[in-house]
Order: structure tokens, then C-alpha cells, then sequence
């Protein structure tokens, strides 16, 4: 884990590098699980821009991983539905305990809110590891994106 990162409530200033983390994420970080045509329909569904970010952050209550006035993670959570919409990481970080903190910040938020199951549609990037944290295994999915399959794992968690 890494000692200077902050956990907190995403800002409007945080959606430009929430693009990036988004965009590096897919692009390296997902490299050993997608092909190149995959991981570009991927990056493709989402814009690399602050401003689509930051309109996420109104649909979804967003937390990030800050590091050094950056943010470095992210964790979108659709509490109506007791999912957890995205989480990611920036390569470099992956393994180093960012992602298992920003569930443990959503798992207490949902908690909060009143959610008993939370569910996710977790990327083969994620899942083993999810499911060594006690998430259940609820079956294989795929997601169409830019005319391409992504493979994915429905997954989820009593809280």
C-alpha cells in the first residue's frame, strides 16, 4: 500500500485524469487479458475528456485515490443498484493495494445507503482478484463495444 495516497469524494477537477487513469488502465494495464482491438473499442466507449468525467460524477457518486494532487484511481458506484460501476487504477499502481482500498471505501459507502449485495461486472483484469476477496462467482458475461466482444465476470459481495 502506498502511505501518501488520499481516499476522498471525487471533485470536477479530478475528471481529466480520470480520463487518463481510464485510458492507461485499458491500454496497459489490460494487455495480458484483451486484444489490441478489444482494449480500443474499450477506450473508444468512453471520451478522453474532463468534461465526461465529470458529467460520470453526477450519475455516479465517484471515489478516488489521490496522489501528490493527482488522482490515480477511481471507483464509480450505482448505489440504486447495488453495483459497482468501474474501478481502475493506473498501471504502474496495479497490485499495490489502491484498488482493494478504493472497494473497501465503496463497500462502506454502499453500506451506508442501505445496500446489503453488491454486484459488479468485473474485467478479467479484475476478477480472480475480486474473488480471492470473497466476491461469488455468479457467471460469465461479455459486453459489445465497438463491434467488438469483451469477455467479463458478474460477481458479488454481502455486505
Amino acid at each position: 500500500m502506498i502511505e501518501r495516497i488520499v481516499y476522498r469524494a471525487a471533485t470536477p477537477r479530478d475528471a481529466a485524469d480520470q480520463a487518463e487513469v481510464f485510458h492507461h488502465a485499458v491500454m496497459q494495464g489490460a494487455a495480458g487479458y484483451y486484444t489490441l482491438a478489444q482494449r480500443e473499442a474499450w477506450t473508444m466507449a468512453l471520451p478522453r475528456d474532463a468534461e465526461a468525467w465529470a458529467a460520470r460524477q453526477v450519475l455516479y457518486p465517484t471515489l478516488v485515490a489521490v496522489c501528490d494532487g493527482r488522482c490515480v484511481g477511481f471507483c464509480e458506484l450505482d448505489p440504486g443498484e447495488g453495483r459497482i460501476e468501474t474501478l481502475y487504477v493506473w498501471p504502474s499502481l496495479a497490485g499495490r493495494g489502491v484498488g482493494s482500498r478504493l472497494l473497501e471505501h465503496a463497500e462502506g459507502e454502499m453500506r451506508q445507503r442501505g445496500v446489503a449485495c453488491m454486484r459488479i461486472e468485473a474485467s478479467l483484469v479484475l476478477a480472480d482478484a475480486l474473488m480471492r476477496r470473497d466476491w461469488a462467482h455468479q457467471g460469465e458475461d461479455w459486453v459489445a463495444r465497438g463491434g467488438e466482444r469483451l469477455p467479463r465476470v458478474r460477481l458479488s459481495k454481502a455486505l
